[in-house]
């Protein structure tokens, strides 16, 4: 499996530091946004990794990563050359996939659930990971019954049939691009990620997963400093938890 880190779009809801650069190397806590979905492909064992974002900040976002050898991975870059939609940049990497099935995943989403069971055993079709939100108008909702078996999705529907939004992590065989390459634009002019999902509801090869724990699109200054307090959050829990096993050990040693 190969591994799609988009980092597109303009970040228009976080200027004026957009404005300076890529919303994907804006940090979360201690680090840049975009390692943190980098982390969930290299915890499921994808190594081989593209990465595609727009013109403006191409530049910044290579010369941070490099060429991959300090994560353990390898990277290709490609330029989209306007924000024509997710679905339209994960087509620019179709001569990169070379028929292996494909991981994409939005460089501004923070998972805190583990995907490596379900991205490691993604055979065909496509997989959507679904998290439960207050406020799904603002994504592509999918509609599941009690079975957790998807009916429906819609791209961001003013009446939604549920509150499950569709994260931006995504799993396709791969013949998705030959279906990309026959979708059209939408009302605002992009090639969605929603209709590319909805082919395969269609031939019934569409599942998902349903997240239980945090889930950040970190794409407006409120959800990115939450995603901060979050990863803090566990850090310092981390740390005083590790603490406690120490002095345990050492209370353990004292006594015997």
């Amino acid at each position: 499996m190969k591994g799609i880190l988009i980092c597109g779009g303009t970040g228009s809801r976080l200027r004026p530091l957009t404005e300076i650069t890529n919303k994907s190397l804006l940090p979360v806590y201690d680090k840049p946004l975009l390692l943190y979905p980098l982390q969930t492909l290299l915890s499921a064992g994808i190594t081989d990794i593209a990465v595609i974002t727009g013109p403006e900040h191409m530049d910044q976002i290579a010369q941070f990563l490099g060429s991959g050898e300090r994560f353990g991975c390898t990277f290709s870059f490609k330029v989209q050359e306007r924000p024509a939609g997710i679905a339209h940049a994960l087509g620019l990497a179709e001569e990169f996939a070379a028929g292996e099935s494909v991981c994409a995943i939005l460089g501004d989403n923070v998972f805190f659930d583990d995907l490596s069971p379900v991205i490691r055993s993604f055979k065909t079709g496509a997989h959507l990971f679904l998290k439960e939100v207050h406020d799904p108008e603002r994504f592509g909702v999918a509609e599941i019954n009690a079975s957790g078996k998807v009916l429906s999705i819609e791209e961001k529907p003013a009446e939604p049939k549920s509150n499950f939004a569709a994260t931006g992590c995504y799993l396709y065989e791969s013949d998705c691009f030959d279906i990309i390459s026959g979708l059209l634009p939408s009302a605002r002019g992009e090639i969605e990620i929603t209709d590319l999902s909805k082919a395969y509801l269609m031939k019934s090869e569409l599942t998902a997963t349903i997240l239980t724990d945090e889930w950040v699109d970190a794409g407006t200054f409120e959800s990115l400093h939450k995603a901060a307090v979050i990863v803090r959050e566990r850090k310092m829990e981390a740390i005083d938890q590790a603490k406690k096993r120490s002095a345990g050990k050492r209370l353990t040693t004292e006594v015997i």
